[in-house]
């Protein structure tokens, strides 16, 4: 939506009643999301010792890779099929999937039903982060994009740090299984309250022809229905990049307006996923190789989730003012220091203060990275961007662990696993220097605000 229809000020953000209840359904979301991705790392050490299943580590890994392939594959299918049916509908149908999903893990009896599981939940999984981006970012003030986006992808630590917790508690007293039942929780819980309260996007009912939906929708929300109108009809009186307005989300991805920005974007989201991916697997068994005992190895990798929530919050203050470039090459630079001090000796504290940084750097670039995705793309192409670089970011989360696993299998020094952690965030700095301005961009401002530009403002990037 535009910037008048969140609240008035078009050079101040605010935070409607809306906003809030968008954000607190998609963030609990991404929360639940979190947790049903990380019990797994949680569960594996019972599933190696499960009364015949005889599973094995490699055996185990393989497993893990499922729920990411059906991650990939949820997070472009649905990604895409939210642009044609809508984001509600979407996110309320992966968040039912998913959890039944997760649940039936409990049931499995062999590591082969098990796996068959967590791909069908993967696929579900991958369909939550685009579609609540795309919903989150459309009920929030353009200038307030990237506290939003930190905000409720924050919610994806925390729902690891909860799944972590959990299992400390729950996996002695009850068993793997009761971890994949809890994941039943969203279900009851999550589900209601979006059928109840959650709304559509308005401008998607508006491009589908349901213009008496859409205006029940405004009305219901305080949301002006004059700039609900101004919002669709934008992209097709847009001075550049016209010729997309007729062509479907995934083809205007690829079009000569914006192949350069989609390229650049999936890179980006696939080197993030790497770093982060390659943290949240390796972090302790690196720190413990290097000398430190198993429990302080687990702190670096509880700090440096804690250290991406607060961060990134902090940091997505200075984006909204400065723009989105500046802010990732510097996140994208922060990642590279941080992992770079990880491979020297010095005192603990320093340690944990640099684990932390790369949290903020690497869980902080992924952030900003697709607040720019949800602000550079039109309103109904935004959850196919968004979908497709959280996919094609898959492949760096598949890569990470077994890559970083040959390192440290073929018995090289710790430090070249925090070398090969450290090229990533070198390319990705430069990489986000190459995003040209959006076409939307590129006319004055007098001229956009008389022909309905995309974007009624220009906005820093």
């Amino acid at each position: 939506m535009q910037e008048e229809s969140r609240g008035g000020s078009g050079d101040k953000a605010t935070w409607p009643p809306v906003t809030l209840l968008v954000l607190a359904i998609c963030g609990l979301a991404i929360v639940a999301d979190g947790y049903d991705v990380v019990i797994y790392g949680a569960v594996i050490p019972s599933l190696l010792h499960e009364h015949g299943w005889g599973l094995t580590p490699a055996g185990a890994g393989l497993i893990g890779s499922f729920a990411l392939i059906g991650m990939l594959i949820g997070a472009t299918t649905v990604g895409t099929l939210t642009d044609i049916l809508g984001r509600r509908r979407m996110l309320i149908g992966c968040l039912i999937w998913f959890s039944v999903m997760t649940g039936l893990c409990a049931t499995a009896t062999s590591p082969e039903a098990f796996g068959a599981f967590r791909f069908l939940a993967g696929l579900g999984l991958g369909g939550v982060l685009p579609t609540a981006s795309a919903l989150s970012g459309e009920y929030s003030h353009p200038k307030a994009r990237n506290l939003v986006f930190a905000i409720i992808f924050s919610g994806f630590p925390v729902g690891g740090i909860i799944a972590a917790f959990t299992g400390m508690f729950v996996i002695p007293r009850f068993g793997w299984q009761a971890m994949f039942l809890l994941g039943l929780l969203p279900l009851v819980l999550i589900v209601p309250v979006a059928l109840k309260f959650l709304p559509e996007s308005i401008a998607f009912l508006r491009a589908k022809g349901r213009h008496a939906e859409a205006e029940r929708t405004a009305r219901r929300w305080n949301v002006p229905v004059r700039d609900t109108r101004e919002e669709t009809s934008a992209t097709a009186q847009a001075p550049t990049g016209a010729g997309t307005d007729t062509m479907s989300p995934v083809k205007a991805l690829l079009s000569r307006d914006y192949i350069v920005a989609t390229l650049c974007f999936l890179a980006m989201s696939c080197l993030c996923l790497f770093m982060i991916y390659g943290y949240n697997t390796w972090l302790p068994e690196i720190m413990r190789r290097a000398g430190y005992s198993s429990g302080s190895a687990l702190g670096f990798l509880l700090m440096f989730n804690l250290g991406a929530v607060v961060g990134q919050l902090l940091i997505s203050l200075a984006a909204d003012r400065l723009g989105s470039k500046p802010i990732i090459v510097t996140t994208c630079l922060l990642a590279g220091v941080a992992v770079m001090l990880l491979s020297l000796r010095l005192p603990t504290a320093v340690l944990y203060a640099a684990v932390a940084l790369g949290g903020v750097g690497a869980m902080g670039t992924q952030t900003f990275v697709l607040a720019y995705v949800s602000k550079y793309y039109p309103v109904r192409m935004g959850a196919t961007a968004l979908g497709w670089a959280l996919g094609f970011g898959r492949l760096g989360s598949m890569l990470a662990p077994p890559l970083l696993g040959v390192i440290i299998g073929a018995g090289l020094a710790f430090q070249w696993n925090f070398y090969a952690l450290a090229v990533p965030a070198l390319i990705g700095a430069v990489l986000i220097g190459l995003v040209p301005r959006a076409p939307g961009e590129k006319a004055p401002v007098e001229q956009a605000s008389t022909e309905g530009s995309v974007r009624t403002l220009p906005e820093p990037t």
